[in-house]
Parts: structure tokens; C-alpha cells; sequence
């Protein structure tokens, strides 16, 4: 039983089952799922038959298969190739993905109570209010609902930003695929979808609470990352779908069906706070599918100061539809644990931003899993002034950032911060002409 705000919820008891690998097969006429699952002993987990024969969209089923203990992948992967008489790949699943400390986030500091007591920022914990109502949420620059992000949006004139986007993002549904939200926080009563639109890929049932132990693991990220797209687009709706457990690790095959799940329930931006070494063609297959559904896929670079940035953002140097943002400081200087590369297309302020927590409060994360939904927060925005269409967003976004380049402090990263950092005022006024 988890509680919070004097409520509880209780989440399924049962968890999802696991697989160690999964293998993406081409789709023919005549295949079945029963066929398909007959020649590789797997489960179907995945059916994407509407892109065959046009060679858009995605024309394959993905397989959870049983433990191998005799096979290793490549050798797996000719077994099942023979059977099924078409090639295919097997790829590592188990926790392939995390938010761990060298892929996404850290939490910082201390947590506050986020409705009641001495820190009330929610007006009484009514998100109506702070997002709607009169409206009166800028105070001389100062940003009213989270005081201490009134810097990071003076940073990305967010005031400016929502000024010129009145409707703020409203009909705008962003799927967070994450470790889950905590469902009964002030912040999101009446941010949600639909829940028939949920999902929990890990307890394997519809009720993606957060959980775990704070200062833990995951235990929070999912809920700060769903708050900051809040902040930046507040009337936009916030499809919760978990793919990450407390301990910030999940499966590939979770992700997967996540994004299908998301596009096929009425997501317009996907948020994937979260990040993988491992190059998946299960994964690019159904991003370049809910692409070609004009969804918009914004993920975070990774946080480990390399020069190269992590899966699915990544594939923004491939694939249209896609946006990989990285991290900046106060000063927009490379943060110390971004990634960086050629194929970054944005940097955003990811320290110290502030957000809901568990249990009624709000904590500060850093990372560029904090970056990432400030991105998909700005595409909301656009959108949901209505005359906006998705294709070319991207694009626009990008070129209408702030170049960070001539900054002495980033001189060792020219060309591989993107365009710049995120300036959603620009933006909003390229988006909407």
C-alpha cells in the first residue's frame, strides 16, 4: 500500500514477465502470431503490421524469448534465422535501459512539502490555480508556483514564451515513459489522461505509481521529469506509462511497447528520460514508426561526460522526429556530466531543477533527464496553440536555439552541443507564423 496526501492507492501486485532476450522479426504474408511464437518459442510482445507493403511504419513483431543457456545471441539469432527462413537479430533485454548514475539523473539536497505546511507553491495544492484560474503565476520576474526555477525559465524565457502561447499547451498529451508518477501528488490532479491510457510495464498492470525509497534509485525521477514538462507547458496532459523499477533499470522490450503504446493512445510528444549503450533495432523500428504518425520523440544525451550520446538519442542523427537534448549550466556552459557529440541537437539548463517529489513534496534533480522534458515541455507549448503541425517542429526548435559555442568554457565541445541552448520564446514565435 503507498500512500501520499492523506489518500492511498494501491498499485497491482503481480509484475510483468521477463525475458532475457527478444529478437525482431520481419513480418510475411501468412505469418500469424501463433506461427511466429510456434518457430521461435517465444511470446509475441509486439504486432506492427500496418507499415507492410508501404514501407513506412513498422512490418515486424518483437519476441520475448526463453532463458538460452546453451545459445549465445549471434548463434540464437542463426537458429531462429533457419526456422523462420528470414533473417533476424537478438538483442540483449533484460535492464537494458536505466537511469542510473552514469545514464540520466541524480537527486539533490533536501525535499520540501510540496502542499501545506510552510511551503505552500501549489495555492493550497490546486493545480487549476497555478496553471489556469487568473493566471497570475509571474511575479517581477520571479516565477510564483516554484520560486527556485525562476532563473532556469528566466534562462530559456519560458515567461515570454508562455505569453505569446496562451493556450499552454492545452490538448497536448505527453507520454512520460519513465519509473512511473506518484499519481496521487497535488501537482497532477487533473494533468493526467485518461487512465484507460496507462500503463506499467513493470508490475505489469494499469497503475504506473512510483515506487520505492527515497534518496534511492529511480524512486522520484519520473515524477520530477513529468513535473518540469508541467512547468513549461502547464495545461498540457501527462500520460503516465512505467518502464523503469525503483531501482532506475528496466527492459528493452518494456520500452518498446511503451512507445507503440503511447502513439496508439493519443501521445503528441513522447519524453525517454532514460538511456542505453545498446544500439536496438526493436527500439529505432518503433521510433521511426510513431515518427511516421507525426509523434514527436525528445530523449536525454547521458550523463557521462563522454563524446558520444546514449540510445534513443542517438538516433536523432538518423531519424526525423527525433530530438536529443543535452545539459547546460546557469551560465549555458556544458554541465560536467552531459554527454556531448555531433549528433546532439539541443541543450537545455539541467541542474538543480526543481519539481515534484513523492509523497507531497518537491526535490531538485540534476542531469539531462531534467533537460529533456524542458524540450518536450516547449514542443507541448507550440502545439497546443492548434495552427501548429508537428512536422518540421523539430526543426524549428533547434534553429531557433541560442548558440552556446562561443562560450570560452565550451570551446572543447564546438559542434557538439547542438544548435545551442533552448530559447522557447524564439521558438514559439518561429513555431506559430
Amino acid at each position: 500500500m503507498l500512500s501520499a496526501c492523506g489518500s492511498t492507492l494501491t498499485p497491482g501486485t503481480s509484475s510483468a514477465v521477463r525475458y532475457d532476450q527478444v529478437t525482431t522479426v520481419p513480418l510475411q504474408a501468412g505469418d500469424t502470431r501463433a506461427s511466429i511464437e510456434t518457430a521461435t518459442g517465444g511470446k509475441v510482445l509486439t504486432w506492427q503490421d500496418g507499415g507492410c507493403g508501404t514501407g513506412e511504419g513498422a512490418c515486424a513483431a518483437m519476441v520475448g524469448l526463453p532463458a538460452q543457456t546453451s545459445l549465445g545471441t549471434q548463434s540464437l539469432a542463426q537458429t531462429l534465422a533457419r526456422r523462420l527462413g528470414r533473417a533476424v537479430r537478438v538483442e540483449h533485454n533484460r535492464d537494458a535501459f536505466s537511469i542510473g548514475e552514469k545514464t540520466t539523473a541524480g537527486m539533490e539536497g533536501s525535499r520540501v512539502v510540496w502542499a501545506g505546511g510552510s511551503r505552500v507553491v501549489w495555492a493550497g495544492g490546486s493545480r487549476v490555480v497555478w496553471a489556469g484560474g487568473s493566471r497570475v503565476v509571474w511575479a517581477g520576474g520571479t516565477y510564483t508556483p516554484v520560486p527556485e526555477n525562476s532563473g532556469t525559465w528566466a534562462q530559456i524565457q519560458l515567461q515570454s514564451a508562455q505569453d505569446k502561447a496562451a493556450r499552454l499547451g492545452e490538448g497536448v498529451t505527453v507520454a512520460v515513459i519513465d519509473t512511473g508518477i506518484d499519481l496521487t501528488h497535488p501537482a497532477f490532479q487533473g494533468a493526467l489522461t485518461d487512465p484507460s491510457t496507462w500503463q506499467d510495464y513493470v508490475g505489469g498492470d494499469v497503475t504506473p505509481q512510483e515506487e520505492g525509497v527515497y534518496g534511492e534509485g529511480g524512486y522520484g525521477h519520473g515524477t520530477n521529469v513529468a513535473g518540469i514538462v508541467l512547468q513549461v507547458a502547464p495545461l498540457a496532459k501527462i500520460m503516465p506509462i512505467r518502464v523503469l523499477g525503483s531501482d532506475g533499470s528496466g527492459d528493452l522490450s518494456s520500452v518498446v511497447q511503451a512507445i507503440y503504446w503511447a502513439a496508439d493512445h493519443g501521445a503528441n510528444v513522447i519524453n525517454l528520460s532514460l538511456g542505453t549503450t545498446q544500439d536496438s533495432d526493436s527500439v529505432k523500428a518503433a521510433i521511426r514508426a510513431v515518427s511516421a504518425r507525426n509523434v514527436l520523440v525528445v530523449s536525454s544525451a547521458g550523463n557521462e561526460d563522454q563524446d558520444k550520446i546514449t540510445y534513443p538519442a542517438a538516433y536523432a542523427g538518423d531519424l526525423q522526429g527525433v530530438l536529443s537534448v543535452g545539459s547546460v549550466d546557469a551560465q549555458d556552459v556544458k554541465s560536467e556530466f552531459s554527454n556531448y557529440s555531433g549528433k546532439l541537437k539541443v541543450v537545455t539548463p539541467g541542474e538543480s531543477v526543481y519539481a515534484p517529489a513523492p509523497e507531497n513534496t518537491m526535490a531538485a534533480w540534476s542531469g539531462t533527464s531534467m533537460s529533456s522534458p524542458m524540450a518536450a515541455g516547449a514542443l507541448a507549448l507550440a502545439l497546443g496553440q492548434g495552427n501548429v503541425s508537428a512536422a518540421g517542429l523539430i526543426g524549428k526548435l533547434t534553429g531557433s536555439a541560442d548558440s552556446v559555442d562561443g562560450i570560452a568554457a565550451n570551446r572543447d565541445y564546438r559542434g557538439k552541443l547542438g544548435s545551442g541552448r533552448l530559447n522557447v520564446s524564439a521558438f514559439v514565435t518561429a513555431a506559430v507564423q
